[in-house]
């Protein structure tokens, strides 16, 4: 049973990562709220943070249209029912269901749970009682649940049944919690793989969440191999046409029930699935860390956004631009990136109903010292995490036979091939620690080990559209050990002279000092 593998090999937060979330929660309270409490970041965006969202376990979002297998692949995942479950080929599931370890099987109302100020569900009460009337909480003993909590969904409607009105904004809720949980599962049917509208509008509300997102094809057992093979390949086509990424994402083949298969021919293909899916959700505790310091990234990038937009509305008053024109301003006078700019239709809804002349003036000791934030405290919280993640079964197969460290050749382990020589320096010195903090995310969930392979880092780096012998010379300048895999220090590095060529700069032929971690001088 896969609960019995689950057990095996969950993971509990290292001393270490509870550490760092600490000390998290006081560089927040002491350096982000003030900033947020000045200029009004919860009227614009979302609530202030609670001490139960740095605390939280990891989440798990399950989401995909009625009957795919949602709610009995968290019964397979569990090993048993949980309180509430309820199964069938219809539209069962009517409301959001977070599941969570407990001493004793029971529900919690929904209302309860958006008041309680030991879980993170607090922000839910904007979205009133219409939604909270749809939302409860299942409570068991469980081992799987004792670092994780998975968040069950009703199933995305389809045809006519997308007409009813469910009472509150179903899209809404799926974003705000996509942006909170750790990994968002998207399950298919191998016999149902239309997009329904609603489907369609639920995966655009998780944009920017894209590497959270796995997919499941479940009920794969029901085709043969021949079948599998053209289905996959379908579903690989309808998520392109909907998620407009040149990424691939990664996609689960199984059947994730307690039945027998119905076509023993793909059983060892959905046994290998079934444990990279294990390894996947084994790795949350581990880097939940990871993860929070990655939104709260985020969120002071925009709440910093935010303070200078309103600061200098307020300057500008009693004249005012158009909103697209306070945005140019805004991004020129102080050398903002225009990615951390809100989306200006939004924005300029909430602004319409507020007065212009209650905004606080531009304060530049706050905003420096969220900026000090990114600059010092996160990258010394990176350092304090392990470098390492703990022992993690491999599949072999899973291993690019050219990375294999035992037989590879150093003359081989640059996945672009030969070295080409480039142009000239660039020159910059710039900050590091804000990069490594900027890609911790995307790192962490690509890693295994501590490292990212030489063939997952081709997959990303070619994702940026830049030609393959610029490609090869980021790699040998990243790969600062040559050992065919990056860790985060060289990761970050790559990232970085993949973004500045992409700007129109030349590649340097050898790295600035500045630019090599300490600890690899002497590399």
């Amino acid at each position: 049973c896969i609960s019995h593998l689950c057990n095996a090999v969950m993971s509990d937060k290292d001393a270490s990562t509870i550490r760092v979330i600490e000390e998290l929660k006081r560089i927040y309270k002491t350096k982000i709220m003030p900033l947020e409490k000045m200029y009004n970041f919860d009227t614009f965006f979302s609530p202030l943070m609670s001490d139960a969202e740095f605390d939280a376990k990891p989440q798990v979002m399950l989401i995909g249209q009625y009957s795919v297998g949602k709610t009995t692949f968290i019964r397979y995942l569990l090993g048993h029912d949980f309180p509430g479950m309820r199964i069938g080929p219809e539209p069962t599931t009517d409301r959001f269901t977070a599941i969570m370890n407990g001493p004793d099987e029971r529900i919690i109302p929904g209302n309860a749970l958006a008041i309680s100020a030991d879980l993170p569900y607090r922000g839910l009460q904007r979205f009133g009682l219409g939604f909270l009337n749809r939302f409860e909480g299942a409570t068991l003993p469980s081992e799987v649940l004792r670092n994780i909590t998975l968040i069950d969904t009703p199933g995305v409607l389809a045809g006519e049944k997308q007409r009813l009105s469910r009472g509150y904004d179903f899209e809404e809720t799926c974003h705000w919690f996509a942006n909170r949980c750790d990994l968002i599962i998207l399950l298919f049917d191998a016999h149902k793989l239309d997009i329904s509208d609603e489907f369609r509008k639920v995966l655009e509300s998780l944009k920017g969440n894209d590497d959270k997102i796995r997919c499941i094809l479940n009920k794969a057992d029901q085709v043969d191999r021949q079948k599998l093979l053209r289905v996959y390949g379908a579903l690989m086509w309808s998520i392109g046409k909907v998620m407009k990424t040149p990424e691939v994402m990664r996609v689960y083949v199984g059947s994730f029930w307690d039945q027998p298969l119905q076509h023993e021919d793909n059983r060892e293909l959905f046994e290998m699935e079934e444990a990279d899916l294990m390894n996947d959700l084994r790795n949350l505790p581990c880097n939940s860390a990871i993860r929070k310091i990655n939104e709260l990234v985020k969120r002071v990038r925009i709440a910093k956004v935010h303070a200078y937009i309103l600061g200098y509305l307020r300057e500008q008053m009693p004249m005012f631009m158009g909103f697209g024109s306070v945005f140019r301003a805004v991004m020129k006078r102080y050398n903002l990136p225009p990615g951390d700019f809100p989306l200006i239709d939004d924005y300029k809804s909430k602004l319409q109903e507020q007065d212009f002349s209650r905004f606080n003036s531009l304060k530049v000791s706050v905003i420096e010292a969220a900026e000090n934030t990114l600059s010092t405290d996160i990258p010394r919280l990176m350092e304090a995490l392990p470098r390492e993640k703990r022992d993690v079964e491999l599949d072999p197969a899973s291993i690019t036979p050219e990375f294999d460290s035992e037989n590879v050749k150093f003359d081989d382990v640059n996945p672009f091939g030969e070295s080409v020589g480039m142009s000239n320096d660039v020159g910059e010195g710039w900050c590091l620690d804000d990069y490594l903090a900027a890609n911790g995310s995307v790192f962490a969930s690509n890693s295994v080990d501590g490292f990212i392979s030489g063939g997952k880092a081709k997959e990303i780096l070619m994702k940026s559209g830049i030609d393959v012998a610029a490609l090869r010379k980021i790699w040998d300048l990243s790969d600062i050990d040559t050992d065919g895999q990056l860790d985060a220090y060289e990761f970050t590095i790559a990232m970085y002279l993949t973004e500045k060529v992409q700007e129109g700069y030349d590649i340097p032929e050898v790295l600035d000092e500045e630019m090599v971690p300490h600890h690899k001088r002497s590399s």
